[in-house]
């Protein structure tokens, strides 16, 4: 199972039961991992130990809850991008590629709110003044041109 990255002091670790660092594409040590995909390796040593039924039925969980967001972000409205990264974290106890994803929409996350927080106070106001502008266009089209509301 090594792509050619491993080194003598990985294999001493590894033979003695330690865990090796993560490494990255070009077999450079990763650096430090998010705090949110740390606790994830935990949760996955832990669900290694359970059933094989147990961990079919967290993929299946996992996958269905993933495709209800991505339903949420299209035709269905709904929150969406907030459900999606609940079914990664699932599949992510399974699959590297799912964790991956979902330490990508971690990091985005964390940026977004870096910026968000980074914002002055004016930036603030004009935000919050557009989006009031923007809820009363809509109620005042609905309203005029008769739109309803619920699709009923």
């Amino acid at each position: 199972m090594s792509d050619g990255t491993e080194t003598a002091l990985d294999r001493d670790a590894a033979a003695e039961g330690e865990e090796t660092a993560p490494r990255g594409r070009d077999g450079e040590v990763a650096e430090e991992r998010h705090p949110a995909i740390q606790k994830l390796h935990e949760r996955k040593k832990r669900h290694r130990e359970r059933s094989r039924p147990v961990r079919i039925g967290v993929v299946i969980l996992g996958v269905l809850i993933t495709l209800a967001g991505i339903a949420m972000t299209g035709p269905i409205p709904g929150p969406g991008v907030l459900v999606i990264p609940v079914g990664l974290a699932l599949l992510a106890l399974e699959f590297a590629w799912a964790e991956r994803l979902l330490e990508r929409a971690v990091v985005w996350a964390d940026k977004a709110k870096e910026q968000a927080a980074s914002q002055t106070r004016g930036q603030k106001i004009a935000s919050g003044v557009l989006i009031a502008l923007a809820i009363g266009a809509f109620v005042t089209a609905a309203i005029l041109w008769d739109i309803p509301l619920l699709p009923v």
